[in-house]
């Protein structure tokens, strides 16, 4: 998935002329913390509700001191760029460029989730597993060959990282529901399962992370 292909068609642009309380009901209407002001096809910045507040709700947000330096991703920057744009400035939404650098549309939080979890990882059956091992130890290669060897694929993987360790949790998603034959081979050959999940269990775990989510962009 590449950003142009995530742009929302509902959310339109800030204009410098367009009020704090304006921008406040949008916000409120598409459940966002930020929204991009555009003059005509050039980004001028991201507005932050904290923006809003610390200024005159009354006053046109051109004249506003905009807090964040203008966070934008192109239209071709993958989807794992448009995540770290918005982890590293903490946005509910990201504005997209061309390579001429117009303004050609916004991302948002909601969005974003959404599509990931009706990507094929989420949307097709199978068990998670979960292996706690070394950095150096980490070959995917290597875990996708005990895999396969049980005559499953490994659909999907996720390395998370240890604060201060140089341990890693690697996240597997298989594409078969009973993984006992698969999470053997893994003990077999010295590997540390640290958790599993069957289809339904996981998904009760996402629905629940992604209500929360959800709960999180609506204060």
């Amino acid at each position: 998935m590449i950003a142009e292909t995530l742009i929302s068609d509902i959310i339109v642009p800030l204009r410098t002329s367009d009020t704090g309380e304006y921008a406040l009901e949008l916000m409120n209407e598409f459940i966002v913390r930020h929204l991009p002001v555009v003059n005509d096809k050039e980004l001028l910045g991201v507005l932050s509700e904290d923006d809003i507040l610390n200024f005159d709700p009354k006053q046109a947000v051109g004249s506003y001191a905009l807090s964040l330096p203008c966070p934008m991703v192109k239209n071709t920057d993958h989807y794992y760029e448009i995540i770290k744009m918005m982890a590293n400035h903490n946005l509910t939404c990201v504005p997209v460029v061309n390579d001429e650098s117009e303004y050609i549309g916004m991302i948002t939080m909601e969005d974003l989730v959404i599509r990931f979890a009706n990507s094929l990882p989420f949307s097709e059956p199978g068990a998670i597993i979960v292996l706690e091992m070394s950095k150096r130890d980490y070959s995917l290669a290597e875990l996708s060959r005990i895999v396969e060897s049980e005559n499953a694929v490994v659909l999907s993987a996720f390395v998370g990282t240890h604060i201060d360790s140089t341990k890693i949790d690697v996240t597997l998603k298989i594409n078969r529901q009973n993984a006992l034959s698969i999470m053997a081979g893994f003990e077999r050959f010295g590997y540390i399962i640290k958790a599993s999940y069957a289809e339904t269990e996981y998904f009760d775990i996402l629905k629940d992370r992604y209500d929360s989510l959800i709960s999180y962009l609506n204060v």
